[in-house]
């Protein structure tokens, strides 16, 4: 039979294939938020990627504890240089977009 060392280590096992699975879940909620906001600045989202740089608790709108998740991307404006932007969710709702400064590009 399982000892209760067993048990422990099979609920972090199960614990931490949840996570990941549903890390999934929220990466791909951050980077269609990210797209849709680039869209409508006509700026060019890069590498379609996201890379999470925090995660800490937080509370929803209905007073639940769950996730505050903090991500990282990059865009461009003109097409000759990176820029930064950031994004946190609390839950799968936006809490904030922000993106660093970026050259405007030139009329004409």
């Amino acid at each position: 039979m399982f000892s209760p060392a067993d048990l422990v280590w099979l609920i972090l096992l199960c614990g931490g294939v949840f996570y990941l699975w549903r890390s999934g879940q929220f990466k791909d909620r951050a980077l269609q938020l990210a797209f849709e906001h680039c869209k409508q600045l006509e700026l060019q989202l890069l590498d379609h990627s996201m890379v999470i740089v925090g995660l800490w608790p937080a509370r929803d709108a209905g007073g639940r504890l769950v996730l505050r998740r903090r991500y990282r991307f990059e865009f461009a404006s003109t097409g000759d240089r990176r820029y930064h932007g950031e994004l946190s969710l609390i839950g799968l709702s936006l809490e904030q977009i922000g993106l660093e400064a970026y050259k405007l590009p030139e009329d004409g």
